[in-house]
């Protein structure tokens, strides 16, 4: 695969706590020179970052990161500023509290209120695999599908593992065929974007592969 078409699936990655102006103007320069999907960036920083990259790079942002436990009014506040912001994609963790507990209809109607808050601006939800069970990340890939959101994503990259072939060949048995994957966490250079790109990953989240 040419590297410039894995470049073009990474979602160029900088969410340390300590991140700083200079941090996401770096990034933004190597994703746009690099020709990447995105630059996924603290919510801090997506009004100047938009005001930076302008109409040469999509801006992406987090929402209840990386925990997921914020109350859905609280989500739906940092989504609504992100967006006004100039944010062109949201990824939101999802309330992992709520699978745990079994509610499944708090777990549909938070992200029900999210996708309609998102409207035709991209959705990605982060479902931290490394905490759940088969069975859960099987019920994710249902709700997901049914309420049309755009990606499910396996890991915030600050949980206690990240993204697995053994996850992503399970989301495919289980979404449906307008949902796409975003594999993240733990891959750090070409040929591991490579080959989750060819299990039909369609986004990689990435802070290292495009610095070398």
């Amino acid at each position: 695969m040419e590297k410039e078409k894995i470049y073009a699936a990474i979602d160029h990655t900088v969410l340390k706590q300590t991140t700083t102006w200079q941090d996401v103007v770096r990034l933004c320069d190597q994703a746009i020179a690099g020709g990447a999907a995105s630059v996924c960036i603290p919510p801090s920083y997506v009004a100047r970052a938009k005001e930076y990259v302008a109409d040469k790079m999509a801006v992406c942002t987090v929402i209840g990161f990386p925990n997921g436990y914020q109350t859905t009014l609280v989500k739906l506040v940092e989504t609504k500023e992100a967006l006004s912001a100039g944010a062109d994609e949201i990824d939101v963790v999802v309330n992992l509290g709520d699978i745990k507990n079994g509610d499944w209809d708090l777990v549909q109607q938070e992200l029900t209120a999210l996708k309609k808050a998102c409207g035709k601006k991209v959705l990605k939800v982060i479902i931290e695999c490394c905490y759940l069970t088969e069975e859960e990340k099987i019920k994710m890939c249902e709700i997901i599908t049914a309420l049309g959101i755009d990606y499910i994503k396996t890991s915030t990259g600050f949980g206690s593992g990240g993204a697995t072939i053994e996850d992503i060949e399970l989301f495919k048995q289980h979404i449906g065929p307008e949902v796409k994957i975003k594999a993240a966490g733990g891959i750090r250079d070409l040929a591991a974007a490579e080959q989750y790109l060819n299990l039909g990953v369609s986004r990689i989240g990435s802070s290292n592969i495009l610095n070398h």
